[in-house]
């Protein structure tokens, strides 16, 4: 970006112009402004700036659901088809064969995620796979029990961690409290929910005594903080503590290299910025040092068993020394078309270049937000827009959350009305994720001018 920010449309297009990856936006289907406004019976605006019903709306929503390939279609249609022709031998002759199915998406999963392709397996969602993981890796002990966590996690995570924190009280008989088994670590600054490093490396000083795990969102669903997993897990490790990190809203948003941080366990979903369609098969990482502990305790299912001694259908569980050990039940394979669509694109585009125009895109639309007030503190008002997400660009993925005082979910309705697909989380935060994959400048430029003029026209 230069330092003199130019604002004007035409500068827009000239970044999408010189947009190495521009090409990718074809490979996704863009939703109309008007099928959109039309499922959600909103009114078009009248307002010039209004997204045309025949145009694509302006999707910054892969944060919640990616949108979809056009390959998707196909490599579904291809499942289908062989099923179709082929029965139950398409187990084994179908053009992707379906026993061996996850087994290739080992590479292009590793690739994204930074790691070994025997730490990692496509499996279950999200949830599910942090209970299993939490099987083998939450072990407390009367003196070592507590669970270490951010206040502000998705909600999915403190269920998870809570029941698990509860099932383990209530088997040990009382051994530990269950009633201070989970910290939460609450921002200092409570005005952005944002956290400085040092105060969760504090808070595991504190706690690293009685701590058994640590688990937190690579990068915060609410604020688009992205915490810097390498120093905090290798600050957790040292002190004795199992670390794994929910990577729903990371995977596929920012470098990874979960290998050589030293992480013990993570798990995401392929639905957000892996545009793999609405609920669709999530994944697991298991650090290699642990894969060949046979002691370590699971909930054993078929596929975990060791392909080598599967079909001798005995009744003892032999785990495979890799992270299909974790896994329980072959996978969708529909799911499993749909995200190996998907992760092929990331191989194309590679994590390095799509990280490189996610800074310059998150910067380049922070930038039009931000510039669009210059002279609210000269007047000593406060600007009707404030985006929580850092601004430094180590700290944060494509996310910016933006903060509308008394009016998130009117504002969510307006830019519905203008043909711009944002989501909301309360009390006031607007979500808008510029993906590198499809999204443009000239998006982000058309977003950042129609927020603009809705927030200056409900200050009027």
């Amino acid at each position: 970006m230069p330092d003199a920010l130019r604002t004007d449309e035409a500068f827009a297009l000239d970044l999408d112009a010189s947009d190495p990856l521009r090409a990718f936006r074809g490979e996704f289907h863009l939703p109309l402004a008007g099928d959109l406004r039309r499922t959600a019976a909103t009114a078009h605006s009248a307002s010039p700036l209004a997204i045309a019903d025949d145009e694509p709306a302006i999707y910054l929503t892969g944060n919640s659901l990616g949108l979809q390939p056009r390959s998707t279609r196909e490599a579904l249609m291809q499942e289908l088809d062989d099923w179709a022709r082929l029965g139950v031998e398409g187990h084994f002759h179908a053009q992707h064969p379906w026993y061996p199915a996850h087994e290739e998406l080992r590479g292009p999963i590793s690739r994204l995620i930074g790691a070994k392709e025997a730490e990692v397996v496509a499996m279950n969602s999200l949830t599910v796979n942090l209970h299993l993981l939490m099987v083998s890796f939450y072990r407390p002990r009367a003196d070592r029990y507590r669970i270490l966590m951010e206040d502000s996690a998705f909600p999915s995570d403190s269920y998870a961690i809570r029941s698990q924190a509860d099932f383990h009280a209530r088997a040990s008989n009382g051994a530990f409290n269950q009633r201070d088994a989970v910290v939460r670590l609450v921002a200092r600054d409570e005005r952005t929910g944002v956290f400085a490093t040092d105060e969760i490396l504090g808070a595991i000083d504190r706690h690293a005594d009685s701590a058994a795990m640590l688990l937190m969102g690579g990068v915060n669903y609410r604020t688009g903080q992205v915490f810097d997993m390498a120093r905090i897990t290798e600050h957790a490790r040292s002190r004795g503590i199992i670390v794994g990190w929910d990577l729903a809203h990371a995977a596929g948003n920012i470098p990874l290299a979960l290998h050589e941080w030293g992480v013990d366990f993570a798990a995401w979903c392929s639905y957000k910025y892996l545009n793999s369609g609405p609920g669709s098969v999530a994944g697991a990482f298991v650090h290699e040092r642990h894969l060949g502990n046979t002691a370590l305790p699971r909930f054993a299912g078929w596929w975990g068993n060791d392909p080598s001694t599967r079909f001798v259908m005995g009744p003892d569980f032999v785990p495979v020394a890799r992270a299909d050990a974790w896994s329980t039940s072959n996978p969708p394979i529909l799911s499993l078309a749909a995200v190996r669509a998907s992760l092929a694109l990331f191989d194309r585009a590679t994590i390095a270049a799509l990280r490189d125009k996610s800074v310059r895109l998150t910067g380049y639309l922070e930038q039009l937000l931000v510039s669009g007030w210059p002279r609210s503190a000269e007047r000593g008002e406060p600007a009707p827009l404030e985006v929580l997400t850092p601004s430094d660009p180590k700290a944060r993925g494509c996310q910016l959350s933006i903060r509308v005082p008394g009016r998130g979910r009117e504002m969510l309705s307006k830019l519905l009305s203008m043909g711009v697909v944002c989501d909301f989380r309360e009390p006031d935060v607007v979500r808008a994720a510029p993906v590198p994959l499809y999204n443009s400048y000239h998006d982000a430029w058309r977003f950042a001018a129609i927020l603009r003029d809705l927030a200056a026209s409900a200050r009027d």
